[in-house]
């Protein structure tokens, strides 16, 4: 894979599908670049990419529903190594609710702030310094939410199509020079999965083609895919579904 010394940023970076593609960039010889709330978190996981793979990993702790901090993620990012390759929005949030008419305004505002306003701030700034240096890849994280919304994940469904057609603006936008993909992924049982109530993972795996829910390292492959501009250097405004064959 060409992303030998790629500069690569993963928010969300420190857990769950975040973590298994720090882990594979690093391995694929990129620089990383783990941002996620929990700085001890970022700094734990860093600690062990440049163990493991001789890489630099550089930990920051960001809330991407807060414009300043996107703002200072992508400054950090610059004055550290002068440049980003990759930008992996992968930060996430769907808290339950009880019913819709019982969804504060201070849920739904922070569902969208972090699923959507995160992104679209963040690809906004690297977007036009990557058009600028004369190439990039941005991927989006989404879910099969965004096309087939559950009742209690409402709000989360629609901020997650918002990101969907923020993949087709941002490809648009800042092409031909970057390409910008989204991985709209199915259930998978990540750290998150250990709060379902028992029988969700089977229930869910019966639901999918694949017979079972997706671990998290299988998210590694379409990432490397839409990262490296040798593998996918004609694909861009892409929606791949990595939900197993949802039925």
């Amino acid at each position: 894979m060409g992303l030998a010394d790629k500069v690569v940023v993963v928010t969300g970076g420190s857990r769950g599908l975040g973590r298994e593609m720090v882990l594979a960039f690093a391995a694929a010889g990129a620089d990383v670049v783990i941002a996620s709330r929990k700085f001890d978190a970022c700094a734990e996981l860093s600690k062990r990419v440049t163990e493991v793979h001789g890489r630099r990993a550089l930990p920051v702790a960001c809330n991407v529903s807060e414009w300043a901090q996107c703002d200072a993620l992508v400054q950090t990012c610059y004055a550290e190594f002068g440049r980003v390759d990759v930008l992996v929005n992968n930060a996430g949030l769907s808290p339950l609710y009880p019913s819709l008419d019982q969804v504060s305004e201070a849920l739904f505002d922070k569902v969208v702030a972090v699923n959507l306003k995160g992104p679209f701030r963040l690809s906004a700034l690297i977007g036009a310094r990557m058009a600028a240096a004369g190439g990039g890849a941005i991927i989006n994280v989404s879910s099969l939410e965004a096309v087939r919304p559950e009742p209690l994940a409402v709000p989360y469904a629609a901020a997650k199509a918002g990101l969907n057609a923020l993949t087709l603006g941002l490809a648009q936008t800042y092409g031909p020079a970057v390409r910008v993909n989204t991985i709209q992924c199915g259930p998978f049982a990540t750290d998150i999965s250990a709060a379902w109530p028992d029988g969700t993972a089977a229930e869910l795996g019966k639901r999918t083609a694949a017979g079972r829910v997706g671990e998290p390292h299988e998210i590694v492959g379409a990432a490397l895919y839409f990262a490296d501009s040798a593998a996918s250097g004609y694909c861009s405004g892409a929606t791949l579904a990595l939900d197993g064959g949802w039925r």
